[in-house]
């Protein structure tokens, strides 16, 4: 173990945000650990997550979902204690978050339910902003940490409400994406080029970065993941499965959801790409149409 005094921290689930995160740490005066599921040739790539919480004080988890994350917190637990901070960031199910954070309340460690908003550009840039939900000494000791991928915080209450927030947010974001989708096809089959949809909706009030930046993608057919389909699928789910909990009807965010669901099916690989593929869709069938015609 490095005794020097720098800062020990590691990063565990190396995908596109943990891994451009684990880089701009990688450029600081702190030495980092890392784990993945998937073994990656990174430098200190370590063998579990244990070995992880045995070298690193301040430990970042970007892990998939609410099940990975337990799983985790199980593979640490014998070896966390007090000198540990942990920061969830993945997005989980809520009861997942509060009960990864009682398992390491129960071991003296601090943690902090630390979801991010901000897509793969954002945190190459270290332009992340974190909702931060949990004790505000924790997130004083982990600020300095988080500021090397953030430009903004918002500490919103306690460990569950900021996966909530989280959670929430995305609901937008992926019912948005499928009425940007449908409105893209409505407008490509009655022959209108797209590229006067995306002038129209500078003119509109529902412009937004998201709409801008999606549709961009989508008239390119820039579907490289910032945002897997796969990743706000699941996002999907657990806000439905909230909706349901609460006594809740979304018929909004169910109708997306489906849609995600049939995307996937129809090609695996699509949930790997960004979620802006639920317009190809639109795309596949007036290609199929001047196939046609061609004929």
């Amino acid at each position: 173990m490095q005794k020097d005094g720098r800062e020990r921290v590691g990063v565990i689930g190396l995908g596109i945000i943990g891994s451009r995160v684990a880089e701009r740490l990688r450029d600081t005066d702190r030495h980092l650990y890392v784990w993945n599921r998937s073994p990656k040739l990174v430098p200190n790539f370590l063998s579990s997550p244990a070995e992880v919480a045995r070298m690193a004080d301040t430990i970042q988890l970007f892990v998939t979902d609410g099940e990975a994350l337990l799983d985790v917190m199980d593979a640490m637990q014998g070896e966390l204690s007090k000198r540990h901070t942990i920061l969830c960031s993945c997005t989980a199910d809520p009861q997942a978050v509060v009960d990864a954070y009682q398992s390491a309340k129960d071991a003296g460690a601090s943690f902090l339910d630390a979801p991010f908003t901000g897509s793969r550009a954002a945190a190459e840039k270290g332009a992340l902003t974190y909702y931060i939900g949990g004790d505000t000494a924790a997130f004083d000791r982990a600020r300095g940490y988080l500021e090397v991928s953030a430009c903004d915080f918002y500490h919103c209450g306690r460990v569950g409400e900021a996966s909530i927030l989280k959670i929430a947010t995305n609901m937008i974001s992926g019912t948005s994406m499928e009425i940007l989708a449908e409105a893209y096809g409505l407008v490509s089959a009655a022959g209108i080029e797209p590229d006067k949809l995306s002038a129209a909706l500078e003119l509109n009030a529902c412009r937004s970065p998201l709409i801008e930046t999606k549709l961009a993608s989508v008239i390119a057919r820039d579907y490289d993941a910032h945002f897997s389909l796969k990743n706000m699928f699941k996002d999907a789910q657990y806000g439905l499965g909230l909706g349901k909990s609460l006594g809740l009807e979304l018929p909004a965010l169910s109708t997306a959801a489906s849609m995600m669901f049939r995307t996937m099916q129809k090609d695996k690989e699509n949930g790997n790409l960004d979620f802006c593929i639920l317009a190809k869709r639109f795309q596949d069938k007036a290609d199929s149409e001047d196939g046609g015609k061609a004929k």
